[in-house]
């Protein structure tokens, strides 16, 4: 199934009444192949994509809306991902369906999703009593955004990475608040931010920022963007460990948060950033 398939970017009749048909999978190895991995081998890196989905609402045996944040763990190594618009009419589709608990929706999220990525999906549910709970917290790293740079280059170019591979390896982490690319669809921007940890030649800081940036007039979705960024930067800077973790604001009431990465960091915690 390829997105321009899918209902995004079409006028849509919303419906209240549970369907799990209406996810919609697109195959993740059409795009992996644009970036270098082929179709069935070891993939370079593993990961998570992270989605927060804060629209979410059922009805009790009563009759009385019941709400909750979702957070979705889909693994890097599904064959699938899920299109967004498809997932906000599914998660919509709650709204007017009765369910005798929590649990009971968790349980249903958790089968549908998981059916449709092709993998076994985690779900877990943050009700309203939690809800204090709840932090913001910006990346730890040294950003990148202070360097006084120009540019004129917004499409990826991977010409722009460069490593000093003759000096002592270090290991850094470095942020960005100016990634922002577009959906492939509809031509909707995606604003995230962008963590990237690695231990090898020291990355130049000007270039990698270029480089982030030139992603403003790409379009792709936000996993495809994710591990394009991984690849080019283990492909130019050769570090020995790398990890890229990005955040994106929500639209639709979801926000999706993907990480990969070649050596054994745990996944993230889902920390919302001050823009989502």
């Amino acid at each position: 199934m390829t997105p321009d398939q899918s209902l995004l970017g079409k006028a849509t009749t919303y419906t209240g009444q549970y369907d799990a048909h209406l996810l919609f999978a697109i195959e993740r190895a059409s795009a992996r192949e644009a970036i270098g991995i082929r179709r069935g081998a070891t993939l370079p890196f593993d990961g998570m994509d992270i989605w927060n989905a804060y629209e979410l609402s059922w009805l009790n045996a009563q009759g009385k809306p019941q709400l909750a944040i979702a957070t979705f763990f889909v693994p890097a190594a599904s064959p699938f991902i899920i299109e967004s618009k498809s997932f906000k009419l599914y998660t919509g589709s709650f709204s007017q369906t009765v369910f005798s608990s929590a649990d009971a929706v968790r349980d249903v999220l958790m089968r549908d999703v998981s059916a449709a990525c092709g993998a076994s999906v985690s779900v877990q549910l943050t009700l309203p009593a939690q809800f204090g709970r709840l932090r913001l917290e910006e990346f730890d790293g040294v950003s990148l955004d202070r360097l006084a740079i120009e540019t004129d280059v917004y499409e990826p170019d991977a010409s722009l990475l460069r490593a000093a591979r003759d000096e002592a390896p270090v290991e850094e982490t470095l942020v960005s608040n100016l990634l922002k690319s577009n959906c492939p669809v509809t031509g909707q921007p995606d604003w995230g931010s962008v963590q990237i940890y690695y231990v090898g030649p020291q990355i130049d800081q000007g270039g990698l920022l270029r480089y982030i940036i030139s992603y403003r007039n790409h379009a792709g979705f936000h996993e495809q963007c994710i591990e394009r960024i991984f690849m080019d930067v283990l492909r130019e800077c050769r570090p020995v460990k790398l990890a890229v973790y990005g955040r994106y604001t929500r639209r639709g009431g979801l926000d999706i948060n993907p990480f990969r990465a070649n050596c054994n960091l745990p996944v993230p915690d889902n920390l919302r950033l001050a823009r989502q």
